[in-house]
C-alpha cells in the first residue's frame, strides 16, 4: 500500500508517517530526513540541497527525484511506502504516478495533516530551539509556509480531479490534538 501525506512544515508528517510505517511494516520515504543526512554528511547532494534549505526553498525536482527512484528501487519498498513530504509539486505528483505505475502499483491514500497556520509557527520555532536546524528560523519558517500555500498545497487539487476515481482517496485529517488522537484517525480513514 503505497500513502501520501501532505501538510505544510510542522503538521506532524515526520510523526505520524513513521507511526504510520511501522504499524503497515512498510518504509517511510521521507525526503526531509534523506536531505538532511546528505547535508550533515557533506555529500555533494547535500551541499546543493544545504544552498535550498537554509533560505526556505524547496530543492529542486531533479535533485529529489533521483533520491525517491533509490528509495524505490529497495526490496523493502516493492509492496508498499509511506511517503512523507514528497511528492510536492504537481510535476513531482506526475514523476511519482508514473514511478508507481511501472511497478503496477498506485497511491492508496491521500492524507492531508491540517494544521492552522499559529500552530504551525509555534511548532517549528519550538523545534529549531530543541533540534537546532538550520531550516527553522522565524524567517525560514514563514518563507516555508509561503511556499507551502503556492506550490504544495495545490496538489489536493491534483490529487481531487485526477482520474479514476482519485478524488476518492484524499483524505483531510485534523493536524491537532494527541499524537495517539492523530494516528488513531489516519487509521480510521486508511482502514488498517
Amino acid at each position: 500500500m503505497f500513502i501520501l501525506l501532505l501538510g505544510a512544515p510542522g503538521s506532524g508528517k515526520g510523526t505520524q508517517g513513521q507511526r504510520l510505517a511501522e504499524r503497515l511494516g512498510i518504509p517511510r520515504i521521507s525526503t526531509g530526513d534523506i536531505l538532511r543526512a546528505a547535508v550533515k554528511a557533506g555529500t555533494p547532494l547535500g551541499k546543493r540541497a544545504k544552498a535550498y534549505m537554509d533560505k526556505g526553498q524547496l530543492v529542486p525536482d531533479a535533485l529529489i527525484l533521483d533520491l525517491i527512484n533509490q528509495e524505490l528501487a529497495k526490496p523493502e519498498a516493492k509492496d508498499g511506502a509511506v511517503f512523507d513530504g514528497f511528492p510536492r509539486t504537481a510535476a513531482q505528483a506526475e514523476a511519482v504516478d508514473k514511478a508507481l505505475a511501472a511497478k503496477g502499483h498506485r497511491l492508496a491514500h491521500i492524507l492531508l495533516l491540517d494544521v492552522p497556520e499559529e500552530e504551525l509557527v509555534k511548532r517549528l520555532l519550538a523545534r529549531a530551539g530543541e533540534q537546532g536546524r538550520s531550516d527553522d528560523t522565524a524567517e525560514t519558517v514563514r518563507t516555508r509556509l509561503v511556499v507551502y500555500q503556492q506550490e504544495t498545497a495545490p496538489l489536493i487539487a491534483h490529487y481531487a480531479q485526477r482520474g479514476g476515481g482519485g478524488g476518492g482517496i484524499v483524505h483531510r485529517v485534523p493536524g491537532v490534538g494527541t499524537m495517539d488522537q492523530i494516528a488513531e484517525e489516519i487509521r480510521r480513514i486508511i482502514g488498517r
